[in-house]
């Protein structure tokens, strides 16, 4: 399934949902169901730095130049943004994670607009992480 494709469904989800406190509470959901990192997967190379909570990510390649993502944070909400990421994102390939407009996406879905200056800018970290990994040569 494309990235756009992702989009469209979460799109729809999110138009159910009335107001920030709904959404909100979507996304603690989400990120309750985000299955948690082993322990040796938390450390300083995973950590992903300018997030105001912990958050580990880890980023792997898969065939036909995809990545698969996981990540887990010890904040609830930031789990829950993680796992909109993750169903983004994991198994795209790579030109798609770079072709994609995540932070448009995540205005129109209503979800970037009542976040904190601090967990929107961890936000923005975990997106250059995943676009950072994703413009990287895999390695041969």
């Amino acid at each position: 399934m494309t990235i756009e494709a992702r989009a469209a469904e979460i799109e729809d989800e999110f138009a159910f949902l009335d107001d920030w406190e709904d959404r909100y509470a979507h996304i603690i959901d989400l990120g309750k169901a985000n299955p948690p990192l082993a322990p040796e997967e938390r450390n300083e190379q995973t950590r992903v730095l300018g997030c105001a909570s912990q958050v580990w990510m880890v980023i792997t390649p898969a065939g036909d130049n995809r990545l698969v993502l996981r990540a887990e944070s010890d904040a609830m909400i930031v789990s829950g943004l993680i796992a909109l990421l993750i169903r983004l994102y994991s198994g795209a390939t790579r030109k798609e994670i770079q072709g994609f407009d995540a932070k448009g996406f995540l205005d129109k879905i209503g979800v970037t607009g009542a976040l904190s200056a601090q967990r929107s800018n961890g936000l923005a970290s975990m997106l250059e992480r995943i676009i950072q990994t994703a413009s990287h040569d895999p390695v041969a």
